[in-house]
């Protein structure tokens, strides 16, 4: 059986090449060294540095972010004391964006933190160039009218953009980006890439055929790897009808009784783990509708200008069309079993040399294609093919609706039914009642409840603005409850440090999912209940 290795995390400070102390971060583990690179190289900016943004720049200042600007026009006032712990009594009077800059160049000597004392609305009506020296865009607690235009801006620029922002006991974060395009996607739970249902010829004729299944000594016969087993009782199974595999809940049950009727002793852990793998075996030949739409994507017909991943897009669906003969290069892994450490080595040969094979024949389909595009050939690293070739079945392409577009033209019949349902009623209605709070802002020059004696007024001109937005979002008739537009009013536009603490971390992390194209960044606008303890998506 392979043995189980780990490497332990090295120090938590070691000199880099270059002489300097540069931290080692734990999170690291989770992203990996491109990833960190990755972070390290990007820039980011923050608008406002309340306690919503001052929580987001923490988590990625501590994750290895080499370069952030704060950007923010306002002072450090008394109230800021009680929800931001980056500012103290010291700092009263002082520049906002200076104090928390300075906290955060504290937690890290190794970034590179600058500020900016403006207010980033202004800078977003008189120098939308500003941001395009950015990886990324943070804006946190920014109406309506100021996020259309900073999405405008950002995608004009190729910027990436994430929106948050929390108001009393709730808030939000929405990815805004044209295009996202993850080969790391990550997932939690994916199927081994075995091949058990479609062996390749080295694996069924080299390996497979010379082990013999039915051997009686005792000793051999539990060591016999789970895969070759499955191959063996498949071709057997094929045989007696007519070429197919189990298909239904019947078959299924009746190929692990055939399993279970090779055993000859008790305590045949191989054969377990056969019985417990075959739905392996049972899984779909070929390639996932997913992928199947990413090749079929107008993006993967190519030119001079097409980004890395759908030159090697293109170049993989050449490959499944011919040396695949319809499946992607194989990922080369096999998962622990039990096996003699002979025909477990043997065997996790056998993957290996196929998935270099196949590791080849795309590297040199990516480089004729470079060359077709007029690109340099070393244009794409070997290292990059290798690590597509490897996550080639968890490609992911997120594309994300403007800001404009889903407030002017939101998805009706989505709209509609979050409206209806229960479970997500208070999310909806946040969302919407969030909305009616920035058109407030406009109306009356304050957010409602800002000001003590005006809440019964003002829960009445809420309303008022509430019913108005549902008909314009083309769903008049519907209602939201009196104590959910009473929430509203009470919060009073505050800033809870716990909920900016929560919302914060939601956005860091879904920066960092940016930053690395590693894991897949949350679509929808995000919205957290904090009265019910709730999490929920909206695609609208």
């Amino acid at each position: 059986m392979r043995p189980a290795t780990s490497s332990p995390l090295s120090s938590s400070f070691e000199d880099d090449d270059r002489g300097n102390d540069s931290i080692d971060f734990g999170e690291g583990a989770i992203w990996g060294e491109q990833g960190q690179a990755a972070l390290e190289k990007a820039t980011v900016c923050l608008l406002n540095c309340g306690p919503t943004g001052s929580e987001t720049l923490k988590n990625l200042v501590l994750g290895g972010t080499g370069s952030i600007t704060v950007v923010d026009g306002s002072k450090v006032e008394l109230g800021d004391l009680g929800n931001n712990f980056m500012v103290d009594e010291t700092s009263l009077g002082e520049s906002k964006a200076k104090c928390v800059c300075a906290f955060l160049q504290e937690l890290n000597d190794a970034v590179n933190a600058k500020f900016i004392e403006e207010v980033p609305e202004k800078l977003i009506e008189s120098n939308p160039s500003f941001f395009s020296q950015f990886t990324l865009v943070i804006a946190t607690q920014l109406v309506e009218d100021k996020m259309i235009k900073l999405d405008r801006i950002c995608r004009e620029a190729n910027v990436m953009l994430v929106f948050a922002r929390s108001y009393g006991l709730t808030g939000l974060v929405r990815v805004s980006v044209k295009e996202h395009t993850v080969i790391e996607s990550k997932p939690d739970h994916f199927l081994d890439d075995l091949r058990l249902n479609n062996p390749w010829p080295e694996l069924k004729r080299w390996f497979v055929e010379s082990i013999d299944i039915n051997v009686q000594d005792p000793v051999s016969h539990k060591h016999i790897p789970y895969v070759v087993i499955l191959v063996k009782v498949a071709e057997e199974w094929a045989q007696s009808h007519g070429g197919a595999l189990p298909s239904t809940r019947e078959e299924k049950k009746e190929f692990k009784d055939l399993l279970k009727s090779k055993t000859i002793g008790l305590d045949e852990d191989n054969y377990k783990e056969a019985v417990d793998a075959s739905f392996k075996l049972f899984a779909p030949r070929g390639i996932s509708p997913n992928l199947m739409q990413i090749l079929k994507d107008s993006s993967a017909e190519i030119n001079s200008d097409s980004s890395d991943f759908w030159v090697m897009v293109a170049a993989l669906k050449e490959f499944v069309a011919n040396e695949g003969a319809g499946e992607v290069p194989l990922e080369g892994s096999i998962p622990d079993m039990t096996s003699s450490t002979e025909q477990y080595v043997n065997l996790q040969k056998v993957y290996q040399a196929k998935a270099e094979a196949d590791f080849l024949a795309m590297e040199k389909r990516v480089q004729n294609l470079l060359k077709n595009i007029g690109r340099d050939l070393q244009s794409i690293s070997k290292m990059t093919v290798k690590g597509f070739c490897k996550n080639a079945r968890k490609l992911t392409v997120c594309r994300y609706r403007m800001v404009e577009e889903e407030l002017n033209t939101p998805n009706l019949s989505e709209l509609q039914k979050y409206l209806t349902d229960e479970d997500y009623s208070m999310a909806v209605g946040f969302y919407i009642l969030l909305r009616a709070a920035d058109r407030f802002a406009a109306n009356y020059n304050s957010f409602p409840g800002q000001f003590d004696g005006e809440i019964d007024e003002d829960i009445s001109r809420l309303k008022t603005l509430a019913v108005s937005l549902l008909t314009d979002m083309g769903c008049s008739g519907s209602i939201l409850t009196e104590d959910l537009i009473y929430e509203i009013c009470r919060f009073g536009a505050a800033e809870l440090h716990a909920v900016a603490a929560f919302i914060g971390g939601i956005a860091s992390q879904e920066v960092i999912k940016l930053i690395t194209k590693q894991f897949i960044p949350m679509t929808g606008t995000f919205i957290f209940n904090a009265i019910d303890h709730k999490s929920q998506l909206l695609l609208l």
